[in-house]
């Protein structure tokens, strides 16, 4: 087993073609292109998508390798999985070759074989440099070819660099030093991702609006933190897939993750100092500018240097967790502690800034001035409230939210009684009273 660490980059052609010259003034050993075919199998239940996993079989030249990719962790584009690999003489699955510790118990290796077929391929060119950089050696790969389920296929044109030997803080690094070749953007759809969904007949997927963040029992303010970064910034690079694929809504959902990580900041803001994430503020709030520009392209702007820099910077702040150099023993303390408990604080202190905030207000423009801070003040609450009763929390923000969707359609008629039901709401957090 071994334990594959990448950073994957979407590329337009002109990025592609661009790469081999901006490699050439580092350290470093190229690969001539090579041909390469990988067919994924699957049973007819996806009994191996159940469990997290990958199952191909790669040929180039006239060898061939079987690869089983176990259950692992994404975030942003850097991806972290197990990966056994076993040379095979002949493209046929082996599966009494990988380990047995890796299937679950119970698993009957030679019926699962034989419910296994092919699902989909990808066929691609790699051209491949391994680049010293700082410590370490980085294989960067050039795939460009590619998906194919059945009829359906769609283009790939792919640049993944991995950790061979050495920090995983340099392989971030000199990922931020290919931002200035333009046209990149991170890759959170592996290729097997991206096989599934055209094997399932590639249906459009649906617009995901931030729901409750859900956390484990008795988790920690910092995992809290942690958790609403990492859910942010899920729902940037889901919704930032949509828009690039035609859908315009979902330009309001990146728009609603970038508010998400500003509310993330401004939660957590007490316990983590602000110079502690200046230049990533800085990023965020340059690419919420130019997100709300008339008549932005998803293509011009998912793909410009300044979103791929604002992602891989939250990206590395989040896995280095870059905040721990800036904070002393007390802030460390109040981070590990409870994250139910600071939740319960949290949210007084929304509902207290709501209910000051809307308590006198009468006219049409005053609510409208009002709006913004109340989008923002229901994210933050949609961060904290999931360890509360889910109906509880439905009943309190549903009607917070009618009162935003009235304020935004300019139905006058009804926001007084609408501001009135949403102050009387009763609290659902601990030590909490009336709105």
């Amino acid at each position: 087993m071994t334990i594959e660490i990448e950073v994957k980059f979407i590329a337009t052609p002109e990025a592609a073609k661009n790469l081999s010259a901006r490699l050439a003034g580092l350290p470093h050993q190229h690969t001539a292109p090579l041909k390469l075919t990988n067919i994924y199998f699957e049973t007819a239940e996806s009994q191996l998508r159940r469990w997290d996993m990958g199952l191909r079989i790669r040929g180039f030249d006239d060898r061939y390798e079987m690869t089983l990719k176990a259950a692992g962790q994404t975030l942003g584009g850097l991806h972290q999985r197990p990966e056994y690999n076993v040379e095979i003489e002949k493209p046929e699955l082996a599966l009494e070759r990988l380990p047995a510790e890796i299937w679950p118990e119970g698993c009957d290796l030679t019926a699962l074989q034989q419910q296994l077929n092919p699902l989909f391929s990808t066929n691609f060119v790699r051209e491949k440099w391994v680049v010293t950089y700082k410590g370490s050696e980085i294989e960067v790969a050039l795939d460009q070819g590619e998906v194919c389920a059945g009829a359906l296929s769609e283009p790939l044109c792919e640049i993944e660099l991995e950790l061979v030997s050495g920090e995983r803080d340099d392989l971030l690094a000199f990922a931020s030093e290919l931002t200035d070749l333009g046209g990149l953007r991170l890759g959170s759809l592996s290729k097997a991702a991206r096989g599934y969904a055209l094997a399932r007949g590639n249906p459009a997927r649906e617009l995901r609006p931030l729901t409750v963040m859900k956390v484990k029992p008795k988790a920690t303010v910092e995992e809290g933190m942690l958790a609403a970064f990492t859910l942010a910034l899920s729902q940037w690079q889901y919704h930032e897939e949509l828009w690039l694929r035609g859908n315009s809504a979902a330009q309001h959902e990146v728009h609603q993750a970038l508010e998400t990580l500003r509310q993330t900041f401004s939660l957590f803001g007490s316990l983590v100092p602000r110079k502690a994430s200046n230049e990533l503020r800085h990023s965020l709030t340059g690419l919420e500018e130019a997100l709300l520009e008339e008549q932005v392209q998803a293509e011009s702007l998912c793909f410009s240097p300044l979103s791929l820099r604002t992602q891989l910077a939250l990206t590395n702040w989040i896995v280095t967790e870059r905040w721990r150099g800036f904070i002393d023993a007390k802030a460390d303390a109040k981070l590990q502690g409870s994250f139910k408990r600071f939740s319960d604080i949290m949210l007084g202190r929304i509902a207290a800034d709501l209910k000051e905030t809307f308590a006198s207000v009468r006219q049409m423009n005053e609510y409208q001035d009002k709006l913004t801070r109340l989008h923002r003040q229901l994210l933050a609450a949609r961060l904290l409230a999931g360890a509360y009763d889910a109906a509880a929390v439905e009943a309190w923000m549903q009607s917070w939210e009618q009162l935003a969707q009235a304020i935004a359609s300019g139905q006058e008629v009804w926001l007084e009684s609408h501001s009135r039901q949403a102050l009387k709401q009763a609290a659902f957090w601990k030590n909490g009273t009336t709105a």
